[in-house]
């Protein structure tokens, strides 16, 4: 799959989120990166920033963006076709747009997301 397409994927899971929940998704930009970070060669996404159930009313002076990035080698090791893919850039995308709600991977797990 190409770069191209894989951000296509990441596109359209974004497109999947319900607008309520976008509407409160503040201060983070969403980033496609081939490769995981060199400790973590088969993270498939991770989350940068502070939750939004943390911050407080000094959070926002001059704080840049929260970071969303979606790994695309990674991604692409795992799954054997297109549909896989697209299924796991969407699992993948609500569980890292669910750390920017504060909530865990333990909570993650229970509820089918990890």
């Amino acid at each position: 799959m190409s770069r191209e397409e894989f951000e296509d994927a990441v596109r359209d899971a974004l497109d999947t989120v319900p607008p309520e929940l976008a509407a409160q998704m503040d201060n983070v930009v969403v980033l496609v990166e081939d490769d995981a970070p060199e400790d973590e060669p088969e993270l498939l996404g991770v989350y940068e920033g502070v939750a939004l159930t943390e911050r407080d009313h000094w959070w926002s002076a001059g704080s840049l963006p929260d970071r969303i990035t979606i790994f695309r080698h990674p991604t692409l090791a795992i799954c054997d076709t297109v549909d896989e893919v697209v299924e796991e850039v969407a699992v993948t995308v609500v569980h890292e747009i669910a750390h920017h709600f504060g909530i865990d991977d333990e909570r993650l797990h229970e509820l089918g997301w990890a």
